[in-house]
């Protein structure tokens, strides 16, 4: 099963073989779909894997996250400023130690792997060979990660600072190191706006304006505090998005996390844009941030991908994700002056937002999301029977629409039986920080 469109605006959004076969030819990329008669018969020096019983799906795209937030996941008991001062400030601090870094991040990706996520844009810190860390570690699975260097001189402890000066400097340098280096590509990345002065958001506008297909992956809105901490920085501002506008950084792959209290204005300039948002609904609710407006943003027609945003959000798992945020879009309903103008959130939308949905959110649905003929096999076999419960519940299960439902209210990493980067079957070795061992999935 695959997407082929926005379920909120089309009648036929995705197909779906149920006795089907994807081919995968030797440069890892995906030659066909159909019905496993089709293709196998037209295919018949194929090597065949069956996976009968199970689900073939594009593997999941986390829209933002944090990977040096990964050992503090599940920190007791604050909101956004202030958890940001007890607990990611002191945990990002060790990451000026690239060893202590490389460790981080083999256990980050496998967790990804293990919860079916084969894609994600990644914050590293302040400190560069943070980056590096990340992006040797992916590269040596062949896993298209995006991510970038915190930009950050101002507000935080001055063992995370930078100057507009060497952000810019390192930035860039990691840019020309990086970026499209294999499958790695790089995300300009200032934390937000009230840990970054005038001049460093300048110096961001910068590098993007020298570097026009890299990303711009920050914060927005998250927290009706830090809305107006924005404002009291930014007083000339016309709101908390028009900071990020004056200094350049809206524009065709520019993510922002979170715009959870967005005003009309600013749902209609992120379009304009054409940048994106990434919808974090584990993290909005542990920090009690607040509901994101997915339905209004559809309104906007701006684009929207799923995030984890680990570590204020509390599990790498997109299912144990779509599950949150079907809650988020209820609460909605019941807060709505008029319930009856609010829908849920079908299980095909959530799906689609944590596939083709963030692929286009990140302007790579050309390579990724889908399994259209040429983009590259990364995809999951999901096991609908992972569990007891899951067995159980399956029995009542009558399309595979109910199945997705159940899978995204029941399912968790247990349910991802198998992941496979660039058509290669990706096998967890044991240990917190132990590596992927790669088996080909094709001849």
């Amino acid at each position: 099963m695959h997407f082929v469109a926005d379920p909120a605006t089309s009648q036929n959004p995705y197909e779906y073989y149920e006795d089907g076969a994807l081919l995968v030819g030797s440069d890892g990329k995906v030659k066909a779909i159909g019905p496993a008669s089709t293709i196998i018969s037209s295919n018949y020096q194929a090597q065949v894997i069956d996976y009968s019983g199970r689900l073939i799906m594009p593997g999941f795209i986390d829209s933002h996250v944090h990977y040096p937030q990964t050992e503090m996941i599940g920190s007791f008991g604050q909101q956004l400023l202030e958890w940001l001062n007890t607990y990611t400030f002191p945990t990002e601090k060790q990451f000026s130690d690239k060893t202590y870094a490389k460790g981080v991040a083999k256990t980050f990706l496998n967790e990804l792997m293990r919860n079916g996520t084969t894609t994600a844009l990644v914050f590293g810190t302040v400190h560069p060979q943070s980056v590096d860390a990340l992006f040797e570690e992916a590269q040596t699975r062949n896993m298209r990660i995006i991510a970038g260097k915190v930009m950050m001189d101002r507000n935080a402890p001055s063992w995370l600072l930078d100057t507009p000066a060497t952000s810019y400097a390192d930035s860039k340098a990691l840019i020309q190191r990086w970026h499209k280096n294999g499958r790695a590509l790089y995300a300009v990345t200032p934390r937000f706006a009230p840990t970054s002065t005038a001049a460093q958001l300048t110096e961001a506008g910068r590098l993007l304006q020298e570097y026009p297909d890299v990303y711009m992956h920050t914060h927005l809105s998250e927290n009706k505090g830090e809305i107006a901490w924005v404002q009291e920085l930014f007083p000339s501002s016309n709101g908390y998005l028009d900071v990020y506008n004056s200094f350049g950084l809206s524009r065709k792959r520019s993510v922002y996390a979170h715009g959870v209290h967005l005003r009309d204005d600013e749902f209609a300039s992120l379009a304009q844009t054409q940048s994106a948002v990434a919808f974090c609904p584990t993290s909005n609710l542990f920090l009690g941030s607040g509901l994101f407006d997915l339905q209004k943003a559809e309104d906007y027609g701006v684009h929207v991908g799923l995030g984890t945003d680990v570590g204020a959000g509390t599990s790498f798992s997109a299912l144990q994700t779509m599950n949150e945020a079907y809650k988020v879009i209820q609460l909605h309903k019941a807060y709505a002056e008029d319930p009856s103008t609010r829908e849920p959130l079908t299980a095909l939308k959530a799906y689609y937002l944590a596939t083709l949905g963030a692929a286009k959110a990140l302007d790579l649905d050309n390579k990724i999301g889908s399994f259209k003929v040429g983009n590259e096999a990364d995809f999951i076999v999901v096991n609908p029977n992972a569990t007891d419960l899951l067995k159980f519940r399956m029995q009542r299960a009558t399309s595979i629409v109910d199945k997705l439902f159940v899978l995204q209210t029941l399912g968790d990493d247990r349910a991802i039986e198998k992941t496979y980067l660039m058509g290669k079957r990706q096998t967890v070795t044991t240990g917190t920080t132990g590596g992927y061992n790669y088996d080909y999935g094709y001849n």
